[in-house]
């Protein structure tokens, strides 16, 4: 299969700011694989790729009005609307090529065209992803200076249902046009087409459009699930009338509904973790990306193996608040069943606990101190954490909807002791009335010792 050639201004850009010396390359695909020498593109994709190569020579260009650009520019924005990149998931080369078009005309749009209600949302992500992940490796001096907090107008995620439903319906709709095509054709060759009297004298036009009509209502009787009025002309497909008796099914046995936990700070999942090691996020100056062991075994979920130890990767936005050396090969105390979530590319999958004062509303709640929360003297990673008088199981993952976390974490507090505790009365759900009502600050530890910090009192911890 024949590929793209890359034009000379690309190949430029790729000299300047591409790694792998792949500015050597002027072939799109072989460009592509010195770049990304782990991927493989089937012939589909090298022909979407060539595709997309002449859509970047297009796109934004001056020479075109302002319909065409602002056309050519939706189509795009829609395209990586449930897309990571422009060949899905799969990075190429031409998703530099769009980057070096689009970065100078994005870095000059304004809020509104960026992320405004009629904005290219995903436009701007993709070209914030281009220039800062890893993956693409770019080494720009100047980049698109993209805020990815400030949303002028907040997108609704893509409903893969109801994408698939439009495709159907789509499908449908050239479906009809072209049996009503194929009708108009055939009615008009061999032995009616000599005969052309034989519906009532009728021209070919009126012919054609009774044709098409005929067909768009069986299409409509497909969906409505009501029979198209009179016969269909010649040349219309029908649906046959029988159909074969559907067996009847049996009615599946209902599961029984899981048993409903009651509310308690037992449902969350604190654990000894030990840093390995911890770095600066190369996308935010804020976060810092952990690697920690929490005694998760070999296999599980959103976990990975480091020096023989199974670890997570876990981001926090300590960087600033605490130095980085006392990040090091230490322990701490994870909450290790919150959703994971990516924070700029990198997927965390735990939490650090840390204590910070109480704040007025309206103060900066970032402002520090913070100090992290310490595990007893001698406690291994994976050790179970928790507050005493309120010991259980706690759940595999919190259900983000049911907002466990959210209710239970401001309980979360610092004794004169410096000692870490949950304070009941700061949740109004658990702090009911009856012979069962527990006062007072449960405190936080594990079997062998309290967890604690070195001087916060009365602080929050999350």
């Amino acid at each position: 299969m024949s590929s793209s050639t890359l034009d000379d201004s690309l190949v430029t850009f790729l000299k300047t700011h591409a790694p792998n010396n792949v500015g050597e390359e002027t072939d799109a695909v072989k460009a592509s694989h010195t770049l990304f020498p782990e991927v493989t593109y089937t012939d589909a994709e090298k022909a979407e790729l060539s595709q997309w190569l002449v859509t970047a020579s297009h796109i934004a260009a001056s020479t075109e009005d302002a319909a065409k650009s602002a056309e050519r520019l939706s189509s795009l924005n829609t395209h990586l609307s449930s897309r990571t990149t422009l060949l899905g998931a799969k990075p190429s080369v031409a998703d530099i090529a769009i980057y070096q078009k689009l970065a100078p005309v994005v870095s000059k749009w304004t809020p509104e065209e960026r992320t405004g209600e009629q904005g290219y949302h995903h436009i701007v992500r993709h070209v914030d992803f281009v220039q800062n992940s890893p993956l693409f490796g770019l080494k720009l001096d100047n980049k698109v200076n993209i805020d990815l907090d400030n949303l002028v107008f907040r997108v609704k995620p893509v409903d893969a249902k109801a994408e698939k439903e439009r495709k159907k319906k789509e499908k449908e709709a050239a479906a009809a046009n072209a049996a009503a095509s194929g009708a108009t054709a055939t009615s008009l060759t061999g032995e009616q087409g000599a005969t052309q009297g034989g519906q009532g004298g009728k021209s070919k036009k009126e012919k054609a459009k009774g044709l098409a009509q005929a067909a768009g209502e069986a299409v409509a009787g497909t969906v409505t699930g009501k029979p198209a009025s009179g016969a269909a002309p010649e040349g219309v497909p029908t649906q046959k009338k029988e159909k074969k008796e559907k067996k009847e099914k049996q009615p599946k046995p209902q599961k029984a509904a899981p048993v409903e936990k009651p509310l308690s700070p037992c449902l969350i999942d604190l654990r000894v973790g030990h840093i390995l090691k911890a770095e600066t996020h190369p996308n935010a100056d804020s976060l810092f990306v952990s690697t920690i062991a929490c005694g998760d075994a070999p296999g599980t979920d959103n976990t990975s193996e480091y020096e023989g130890q199974v670890v997570r990767t876990v981001c926090s936005g300590l960087n600033g608040l605490i130095p980085l050396a006392e990040m090091q090969n230490r322990k701490i105390v994870a909450v290790c069943n919150l959703k994971p979530v990516t924070m700029r590319g990198i997927k965390s999958c735990a939490m650090v606990l840390a204590a910070s004062p109480r704040i007025a509303e309206g103060e900066d709640a970032h402002k520090g101190p913070v100090e992290l929360v310490n595990p007893p003297e001698g406690a291994k990673a994976g050790e179970r954490i928790y507050f005493e008088g309120w010991e259980g199981e706690p759940e595999a993952v919190l259900n983000p909807k049911k907002k466990i976390w959210e209710t239970i974490q401001p309980g979360f507090t610092t004794t004169e002791g410096l000692e870490v505790g949950f304070d009941v009365a700061e949740v109004p759900q658990l702090s009911g009335e009856g012979p069962e009502k527990k006062t007072g600050v449960a405190k936080l530890r594990t079997k062998e010792g309290l967890c604690s910090i070195p001087t916060l009192k009365g602080a929050l911890v999350r």
